[in-house]
């Protein structure tokens, strides 16, 4: 175990070295969290979206979704892994006497978390002295902000292990490319990045409310707002769980048969 956390935190630390990235990364979120709040607020004027979801629950789902970008955005991989699996390095991973899915799994934690340490903090202080009705309302009670914490936790390990997934799959190709679009795409829109769940149709949210992609950031972000009620809250709470140990599980599975049939070429 002290591997692992060995490993985290040599990766955290790295991480937090990127202080041009992380200012240039707050701008850039701060832009497109008024955009996208201005833009539904159009269609909140005009009583085009469904009313699900107040304004008020929509602006702080947005915020904490550009605060908390690097924790749950799929596309965000590290691209080191990607190298050891293509470049045939991965070689010198298995030399060591470490799980390799744990030895990955805790790497790509310690580099969003580090990267939303860094950004979270000032794009959640700005969104919380916006005007109205702009603005990042506080959570209804101490109970909803725990509640939202022990989510973001579940929902992080659920990101993890859905990327874990997208990596390990590269063994079975020449390029990564083709996996990596393809999985990235289908998280994002299911997931309720690119438009959030309970604004889509009944119909559409009758299934997506059972794939893993909806117990990623759509729980936690809707917990905070107040959009899940109290009841509501632990069944949705253990989906995530359910979720998080049939994705390592799955993973795990998956890594084992594809390091059986793995072949490294060269010196």
């Amino acid at each position: 175990m002290k591997a692992y956390l060995s490993f985290f935190r040599i990766r955290f630390i790295h991480g937090l070295q990127y202080r041009a990235a992380a200012y240039a990364g707050i701008i850039t979120q701060l832009a497109f969290g008024l955009m996208y709040i201005m833009l539904y607020s159009a269609f909140y004027e005009n009583n085009i979206t469904a009313t699900t979801m107040s304004f008020s629950q929509l602006s702080s789902y947005l915020w904490l979704q550009q605060a908390f970008l690097a924790l749950f955005m799929t596309w965000f991989l590290d691209n080191d892994i990607f190298d050891l699996i293509t470049g045939g390095n991965v070689a010198y991973e298995l030399c060591r006497p470490l799980d390799l899915y744990a030895m990955w799994f805790s790497k790509s934690c310690a580099v969003r978390l580090s990267k939303a340490v860094l950004r979270c903090f000032p794009i959640l202080i700005i969104a919380f002295f916006m005007p109205e009705p702009y603005k990042l309302h506080l959570p209804n009670s101490i109970y909803t902000l725990f509640a939202f914490i022990a989510s973001m936790i579940l929902a992080f390990m659920l990101v993890v292990a859905y990327c874990m997934l997208i990596y390990i799959l590269c063994f079975y190709t020449i390029s990564p490319m083709g996996i990596r679009m393809a999985m990235i795409m289908l998280a994002d829109f299911f997931s309720g990045s690119l438009v959030p769940l309970p604004l889509m149709p009944d119909w559409f949210n009758k299934y997506s409310y059972i794939l893993p992609f909806a117990a990623m950031q759509n729980v936690p972000f809707r917990i905070y707002s107040g959009n899940i009620s109290i009841e509501q809250v632990w069944q949705n709470m253990l989906v995530q769980l359910i979720w998080l140990i049939i994705l390592i599980i799955l993973g795990r599975f998956i890594l084992s048969r594809a390091l059986k049939r793995t072949v490294v070429q060269g010196g």
